[in-house]
């Protein structure tokens, strides 16, 4: 059976701005530039732009790196009336390739229901997303 490779995701929740975005960039891209483990940033929303910017100006030095692009969340629903939402097909179209789904503070603030979790799980997979799903979290964020 062939071992599966590791596996680090940065969420750097509501933090930030776009320098540090960069500065997260750089120091996940210059100390991963092997095969040892995939790197999956996930930065806001507003900032997977800037992310994917930099994965393509840096395509040349990280080839052969695995720093991949993920979102923090995704809708349900395909599209619609969702003010504020986002759509898998959107974060597929922006460069992502995973997703995080079911964060504690999301079931916590925002009611999300395990069935939503599922939900969100089976939008992530139908859009061509890896969702990366957040299980037995005690619910406390700092």
């Amino acid at each position: 059976m062939a071992l599966r490779r590791p596996m680090v995701a940065g969420n750097w929740k509501m933090n930030g701005n776009s320098a540090l975005a960069e500065e997260l960039f750089k120091k996940f891209a210059t100390k991963l530039q092997n095969d040892s483990a995939e790197v999956v940033l996930c930065p806001p929303l507003i900032y997977l732009e800037s992310v994917r910017q930099l994965l393509e100006a840096n395509k040349q030095t990280l080839d052969g790196s695995l720093v991949r692009m993920g979102a923090q969340n995704l809708s349900q629903h395909d599209f619609g009336a969702y003010t504020g939402e986002i759509s898998g097909q959107m974060l597929k179209d922006s460069g992502c390739r995973y997703v995080i789904i079911g964060h504690s503070e999301r079931r916590r603030m925002y009611g999300e229901t395990s069935n939503i979790v599922a939900e969100k799980f089976a939008a992530a997979q139908k859009n061509g997303l890896t969702p990366i799903l957040c299980v037995g979290e005690s619910g406390h964020s700092s």
